[in-house]
């Protein structure tokens, strides 16, 4: 079997743009992917252009010794436009693997460990009293881990992606009202302050906590906006207990940042959705940085590497919980993977019991993936278990920029 053909298709679906990846091959077997690199999807399909030219003729079962040819086989090695592209490529010649050999693509992982994978949400509403009664109704629907809200200030709850015409007014500069002697940021498009921000967020999570009890797992992504400094004054706000996560609270580039910080709370760290190889987790699992590995399996690698992270974290006693604000085909590849490690706690998805999924379209993806309980339900076809129907694949790329943040006095700050 033979390589024929590998198609990118940087298109938009449901509420954003995906990057998927589709491998032929002479056998009539053909493969999906998905690339995790979300605003650079372009680039992305750059670089699958470029592993194209000498992926095509070569054999797909051999998808180790290829993930090894694309990341060592250039000058410079690597990167998350690279290495998002390799992922796409990687999972989806495991597609083809599992429907060549008839059996489903955790049987090539070394067998399930579990027949179901739980998931965690996230609450949308705005900080404040319906973001508890959303809490609620996550218990109720089955979900015993969740991320809360934060106040995001002039950010789009929930990251919501939008074209980049309407996305221009970020720029703009930043006002302040005075109301007396008492300084009050506008919600204006683009606006966050960090001090702001921690301060009305630490007192409703007090509130949050007391009124969904002890056996809610609560979380929060910072999404590395703030400092240090500001992530330990948020975290001493609180009293023990009330968070059991923070989700990348700083920026990653620098571990000794975290170990610093890891002195001065003791909330469990949920650190990884940006690495890009088993490198860059290095520092942060073998220095007892991060509890919990946020592996995204469309930009680590793919398969081959992120089961070599899952070994690595397990000897360290860390649980996976992995990264996933993308497409179908990510979902289902992840849950294959969470299926395959012994050491997985909750799978990131966006369905929740008032809104669906919004990166979904079921006249593209055809899968027979069942979700129950919070909970998705490991499939048993061969492969990943999920159609593409491109004909479907009819809505072109659409420009988009995150929001390019900045504070009160006009300076920029993190996404």
């Amino acid at each position: 079997m033979k390589i024929t053909d590998i198609k990118g298709y940087p298109v938009w679906v449901g509420h954003r743009n995906q990057m998927l990846v589709k491998v032929e091959t002479d056998a009539g077997i053909h493969g999906w992917g998905e690339s995790g690199l979300s605003g650079r999807e372009l680039a992305v399909a750059g670089a699958v252009k470029h592993y194209r030219e000498w992926l095509i003729g070569r054999d797909p079962m051999k998808r180790g010794a290829l993930w090894q040819e694309m990341y060592r086989s250039q000058y410079f090695e690597g990167g998350r436009v690279l290495t998002a592209a390799m992922s796409a490529i990687d999972i989806a010649l495991y597609d083809i693997a599992g429907k060549a050999l008839k059996v489903p693509v955790y049987e090539l992982l070394g067998g399930k460990h579990r027949d179901n994978v739980h998931t965690f949400a996230t609450t949308s509403a705005p900080i404040g009293p319906e973001m508890i009664e959303q809490g609620k109704r996550l218990l109720d629907a089955g979900w015993n881990c969740f991320r809360l809200s934060s106040e995001s200030m002039g950010i789009p709850q929930g990251g919501t992606p939008k074209p980049a015409a309407d996305i221009r007014d970020l720029h703009a500069g930043a006002k302040i009202a005075r109301d007396g002697d008492r300084a009050t940021a506008k919600y204006e498009p683009g606006l966050f302050e960090p001090r702001v921000s921690i301060a009305r967020t630490a007192e409703w999570y007090i509130k949050t906590r007391e009124a969904l009890g002890r056996e809610a797992v609560l979380g929060v992504d910072y999404h590395h906006r703030l400092s240090v400094a500001e992530a330990a004054s948020f975290l001493q706000m609180m009293p023990v207990g009330t968070l059991d996560f923070i989700e990348e609270p700083i920026r990653d580039e620098s571990p000794e940042a975290y170990e610093t910080l890891r002195k001065m709370t003791p909330v469990p760290f949920a650190i990884g959705e940006e690495f890009s190889s088993k490198w860059q987790f290095l520092p942060f699992i073998e220095r007892g940085i991060t509890n919990y590995a946020r592996l995204d399996l469309c930009n680590v690698g793919g398969f081959t590497e992120a089961m070599k992270v899952a070994g690595w974290a397990e000897a360290h006693y860390i649980d996976l919980m992995p990264h996933n604000p993308l497409g179908p085909i990510c979902t289902i590849a992840t849950v294959h993977f969470a299926a395959a490690i012994p050491n997985f706690a909750w799978l990131e998805t966006w369905r929740n019991p008032w809104a669906p999924d919004r990166h979904d379209d079921e006249r593209i993806f055809k899968t027979g993936m069942k979700f129950k309980d919070a909970r998705f339900i490991v499939p048993d076809a061969p492969g990943l278990g999920i159609e593409v129907d491109e004909s479907c694949l009819n809505e072109p790329f659409r420009p988009w920029e995150a929001p390019h943040l900045h504070r009160t006095d006009g300076s920029y700050t993190n996404w």
